[in-house]
C-alpha cells in the first residue's frame, strides 16, 4: 500500500513492525508535518486522505497504535475529538474516568465552576465549615 503513495512521501516513511514512521520534520508533539500546496499539513492526515479518502467533517484521526509519528492508515480511525481525548492517557481522560473523589465520595454529583470539577459532598462540607468559622469570627470581634 505504501507503493501507491507519491515517491516524495515514500521517501519520508520508514516501515517498523506495523507502524509507518514519518522520518521527515515532526512537531514537538511528535506529529509528522509535510508541505502540501505550500502550506504545512499533518502527515498522517495527508497520507490517510491519499490512501483511504476524505476524513468526515467534524471528525479527527485517532492513532490506534498510540505512535504520533505513524502514518499507516490501518492505524488511524476517524473519531470525534471527545472520543479521541477519552481514549488517551492525558489528565482530561484520567479525570473524566474517575468515579470517586480523593476523599472517597462517589462523583455522581459534580459541581463544575471555572473549568474545575468539585465533589458536591466535599463542597457542601467545606461551605458548612466556612460558615461556622465566619460565625465564630463575628462573635470574637463582637466580644461575645
Amino acid at each position: 500500500m505504501i507503493q501507491s503513495l507519491p515517491i516524495r512521501f515514500q521517501e519520508k516513511i520508514r516501515s517498523q513492525a506495523d507502524c509507518w514512521e514519518w522520518t521527515a520534520y515532526r512537531k514537538r508533539s511528535g506529529y509528522g508535518v509535510v508541505k502540501v500546496g505550500g502550506s504545512p499539513q499533518l502527515a498522517h492526515r495527508v497520507v490517510y486522505e491519499l490512501l483511504v479518502g476524505r476524513i468526515p467533517d467534524g471528525l479527527t484521526l485517532d492513532h490506534l497504535c498510540r505512535n504520533r509519528a505513524c502514518v499507516n492508515p490501518a492505524h488511524l480511525e476517524p473519531v470525534t475529538a471527545r472520543e479521541n481525548t477519552m481514549r488517551g492517557v492525558g489528565p482530561t481522560a484520567v479525570n473524566a474516568s474517575k468515579v470517586v473523589c480523593i476523599r472517597g465520595h462517589t462523583l455522581d454529583g459534580l459541581y463544575r465552576r471555572t473549568g474545575y470539577r468539585y465533589c458536591k459532598t466535599c463542597l457542601a462540607k467545606s461551605n458548612k465549615s466556612n460558615r461556622a468559622l465566619t460565625r465564630q469570627e463575628k462573635r470574637r470581634w463582637q466580644g461575645k
